[in-house]
């Protein structure tokens, strides 16, 4: 072969290699996007299984095909849900435990078997989309299992390369307090403690595997820290009828879910990663709560959830004020209400079935019905704050051991809880485990509010506006 022949071939031949590369990178880039919209265009729903009183997995599963729900999030791996997941045209989302997390984290095997076990079984007939790795776990004290966080994540995705899956996102569930400001969005930055040490490796692997920063987002509680004030009800609940303009970058917001997303963007920006996607792994708006708790009802949760899906459905997508256009994974919270997790009222009434699957609520989860299709909801009475005394009672029907139990716990952490019911005392009688029981668990409350004790007791107690003492017993109380 002559020189400039073998000159010409070596030309066609990278020429066509290039070419070949390039293709390949547009069909890849093609592929991601379509994922993209895809998995932002169908609504998901957090299935959680917290609750004494909640149907069989596959009653779920068709409670969420009702609702035309076309995304569940799991927050486990559990083997019977995802085999009856498949062949259900719903994507999945599964968790990993955060006690799972260092042992993945430090060891590469581990992954393996943790893909081998969760996901090779019913991979693709389930079509599971997102690996999220721990839920939250700024909340835990354990350094171990955040500094191991990326590291697990890393290994995952090791773990299903070499199994040749690339359809499967991994990522992790953050709450907005790992912002340390969020008001203007433009001013947001992620907390100096967890800035360098956590965010920036974390950032590096999402943008590095063009993954999702996950983000549970419920915009409740930022309206309930201030309901009379700052932020308006309407304004979180998608009503429009007011505005924000951020005084920095001049953006105008409708509404507090897209503040609260730009607040995300711009704190990911600052810390160089301003183009990873994000995702919303929890958002919703609880149907009852405390008395404590404006604006916890029926009508405000249907409000925001069937606004929220009317948005996240748009075609083609709304995005943010800072990212218009972009499409976003949601995921509403959740499926039940689950009435055994702890803390305040709320944490209880966040579901839009009730366990029978019947609705708390109307709702359509491809955001096709018009907003002025659904039925009418009662009007609430608590949409601004209660002012007041409240006590706390056990609920009708509590037998007696568990008062009795209850007693001894009220009883036994402070000699001044339960002084009054001392033979000779004002509250003393009648002398009986109702009675003590009832005394006893408003005072305890009373006393150590302050200290994030709930009205709750396992399901035993409640809160109310109707004083249970009487003219020589007087209960404690806390006044709002």
């Amino acid at each position: 072969m002559s020189a400039a022949a073998f000159f010409l071939f070596t030309l066609i031949y990278f020429s066509s290699s290039c070419c070949s590369a390039t293709r390949f990178q547009h069909r890849h880039r093609y592929l991601e996007k379509e994922l993209m919209i895809a998995l932002a265009s169908k609504i998901g729903i957090n299935y959680g299984r917290q609750g004494n009183d909640l149907p069989s997995p596959y009653q779920s599963i068709n409670f969420i095909k009702s609702i035309k729900a076309g995304h569940v999030k799991l927050y486990d791996a559990d083997p019977e849900t995802l085999t009856l997941l498949s062949h259900t045209n719903l994507y999945v989302s599964i968790t990993v435990h955060n006690n799972q997390i260092t042992s993945l984290g430090t060891n590469q095997t581990a992954a393996e078997d943790w893909v081998n076990t969760n996901i090779l079984p019913y991979y693709p007939q389930t079509q599971i989309r997102f690996v999220l790795v721990g839920n939250e776990i700024l909340s835990i004290q354990d350094r171990n299992v955040t500094a191991n966080l990326v590291p697990a994540m890393r290994k995952i995705v090791d773990a299903l390369r070499a199994q040749g899956i690339h359809n499967i996102k991994v990522g992790t569930s953050l709450p907005m307090d790992s912002l340390r400001s969020t008001f203007p969005p433009s001013n947001s930055t992620f907390r100096e403690d967890i800035a360098g040490p956590f965010m920036l490796p974390l950032l590096k692997f999402l943008n590095g595997t063009n993954s999702y920063f996950f983000i549970n987002l419920q915009p409740y509680y930022r309206w309930l820290k201030n309901p009379m004030n700052n932020t308006s009800l309407d304004f979180a609940l998608f009503q429009e009828n007011s505005t924000y303009t951020d005084p920095h970058t001049g953006l105008v917001y409708h509404n507090l879910v897209d503040q609260m997303l730009d607040s995300v963007i711009f704190a990911m920006t600052k810390l160089g990663y301003p183009h990873i996607r994000i995702a919303i792994s929890e958002t919703g708006w609880p149907n009852s709560g405390d008395i404590d708790e404006p604006g916890a009802n029926i009508l405000n949760a249907a409000t925001y959830n069937r606004n929220l899906i009317k948005k996240m459905t748009a075609i083609p997508p709304i995005g943010t004020p800072a990212r218009p256009g972009l499409p976003i994974p949601t995921f509403v919270f959740s499926l039940f209400n689950e009435n055994q997790k702890s803390g305040s009222g709320t944490q209880r009434h966040w579901g839009i079935l009730h366990p029978d699957g019947t609705p708390i609520y109307d709702i359509d989860f491809t955001g096709q019905k018009p907003l002025s299709g659904f039925n009418a909801l009662p009007k609430p009475t608590n949409n601004v704050p209660y002012k007041g005394q409240v006590w706390c009672v056990p609920v009708e029907g509590a037998s007696e051991a568990a008062l009795e139990e209850a007693l001894r716990m009220a009883c036994g952490r402070s000699n001044t809880t339960c002084a009054a019911l001392a033979p000779g005392k004002e509250c003393y009688d009648p002398v009986s485990i109702y009675w003590h029981a009832r005394y006893a668990v408003s005072s305890y409350w009373a006393q150590f509010r302050t200290q994030n004790v709930g009205c709750y007791f396992n399901g035993l107690a409640h809160e109310t506006t109707t004083n249970p003492g009487n003219g020589r017993c007087k209960f404690p109380s806390v006044t709002l």
